[in-house]
């Protein structure tokens, strides 16, 4: 071991290590500054810049895919009148975060986290780690809290497409949008009908010569206002904060009222979505067979346009949708199993993303490596057998800010509940009468392709609280906020 190394081992500990500084590691510094001001922390960040997914993804009309009140921090209010927003905008609202709590003395750019050890007789983790010239060195924190996102940064997922490498034109995936890319004038193919192909399509219309966007099957898609009128003028008649916290309950209702609905009653869900669909393209475009999906909503993602975008540029005529299956990829465009071929200049993969737990990191214990998917997740947020540890793995049916506040918030209390009691460590502990229930994916009840390819390399949960990961934000907080830390299965000592 280099004496770099060395020293930084024996170097103080701080009370808590943050890996990531996207939405969730800003949440999580925030709060931290804000509740427990005596806490030391650091943030390890392995790119460059703060903002996570909203750093790496460029490609054109990048935007939230939720309101920007539920998405935006509850302690930093949305004062932009745009609910759905551009990147720019969320960019700089997360700069302005940082720099408001002071955040940014705290992150180390440019480091990425290998590994993380804990050394149970010291009660400390220590995160070995690497700079952006390759320098080792390590880290150690009394509490690791790490805010990596779910996906892999350096590849997103694209599927086997025969004859891909014979297309004579350019093949972009908009996890790595070049930044010279010209579309004018180009004609595009984007395969895909998720978040990401329903977002870029409107955008890419503005000046290519025609977009098609090609789907296997339709995904449900809705539309709102990108401007809500009741909202701004919450925000023009009363403080920011008080605007912000009754908008912020607004829309967190509008969305779990949606989610109940489509558990309770899925037909007419699925029937008022489809209805508003064909009211903008008419009775004349075929939406039974390109925007009705098979399955029943929110048991995958629902898509969220703003404004109609989508759905205008069909209309007009900027883009048009083909559904059926992709027989191979030839030199100058896509070719169906129906005979169809959509021609194209440039190729779109917008086919997800891979998943990754912990941004790859691997966590050991006491020597030995801890393998997650042995584990329970504990009230959505910590693991079994780990501890002094948390995550933040937000919702899939709802803002992932919501979770990301909600376990910073709770992460803060255990501390001065450790604090309070003398105890350096904590841990949840499977009871006797807890390891019968039933076990489950760490997800369930909603079966996308991206989650169906990875749920065997995350933690399980149970069936019953506190180890149930329910995706129920409003029931998340009655269990979370209100419960005892010390609650017989996360152990102080």
């Amino acid at each position: 071991m280099n004496r770099e190394v060395e020293s930084a081992k024996s170097a103080d500990p701080v009370d808590v290590l943050i890996v990531g500084a996207g939405i969730s590691g800003i949440s999580a510094a925030c709060h931290l500054v804000r509740e427990c001001p005596d806490k030391s922390f650091a943030m390890l960040e392995a790119r460059d810049e703060i903002g996570g997914t909203w750093d790496l993804f460029r490609f054109p009309g990048i935007r939230s895919d939720s309101d920007m009140y539920t998405f935006g921090f509850s302690f930093k209010p949305w004062t932009n009148p745009q609910i759905v927003s551009e990147a720019d905008n969320i960019r700089d609202y997360l700069g302005e975060t940082v720099d408001e709590f002071g955040i940014r003395d705290h992150i180390r750019f440019g480091h990425r986290v290998a590994s993380c050890a804990w050394d149970g007789e010291n009660s400390t983790w220590t995160a070995a780690v690497t700079d952006s010239t390759g320098k080792a060195s390590q880290i150690r924190a009394r509490f690791l809290f790490l805010c990596c996102g779910y996906y892999r940064y350096d590849e997103g997922y694209t599927p086997e497409l025969p004859g891909l490498a014979d297309f004579a034109g350019t093949v972009v995936h908009p996890q790595h949008w070049p930044e010279d890319l010209d579309f004018t004038g180009k004609r595009m193919a984007v395969i895909g009908s998720g978040a990401t192909a329903v977002t870029l399509i409107p955008a890419l219309a503005e000046k290519a010569a025609k977009v098609t966007m090609i789907q296997r099957s339709p995904s449900y898609i809705v539309s709102r206002p990108g401007r809500d009128f009741l909202a701004n003028a919450f925000n023009a008649l009363l403080p920011p904060r008080r605007a912000s916290a009754i908008n912020r309950w607004r829309f967190t209702r509008q969305q779990d009222l949606l989610y109940r609905r489509s558990r309770t009653r899925p037909e007419a869900v699925k029937d008022y979505l489809i209805k508003r669909v064909r009211k903008v393209l008419g009775a004349d475009y075929d939406v039974e067979k390109h925007f009705t999906p098979s399955y029943e909503p929110w048991t995958q993602r629902v898509c969220l346009v703003p404004d109609n975008d989508l759905f205008l540029a069909i209309r007009d005529g900027k883009a048009d949708v083909v559904t059926g299956t992709i027989e191979r990829i030839a030199a100058d465009g896509v070719r169906m199993r129906d005979g169809e071929t959509v021609p194209a200049d440039i190729l779109v993969t917008a086919t997800g993303l891979n998943l990754q737990l912990f941004g790859g990191i691997r966590l050991f214990r006491d020597g030995a490596e801890i393998d997650p998917t042995a584990t329970f997740n504990y009230q959505g947020m910590m693991l079994s057998g780990v501890p002094n540890l948390a995550y933040t793995f937000g919702y899939v049916n709802a803002s992932w800010t919501l979770r990301a506040d909600l376990n910073s918030r709770y992460v803060c209390k255990l501390l001065k509940a450790m604090d309070a009691k003398g105890a350096s460590q904590c841990v949840p502990i499977l009871k006797q009468d807890e390891q019968g229930l039933a076990e489950l994916d760490w997800i369930d009840d909603f079966n996308p392709g991206y989650m169906q390819r990875a749920m065997h390399l995350f933690p399980k949960q149970k069936a019953e609280p506190p180890w149930r990961n329910t995706q129920d934000y409003p029931l998340d907080r009655k269990l979370i906020e209100n419960a005892p830390i010390e609650d017989g299965t996360l152990q102080l000592s």
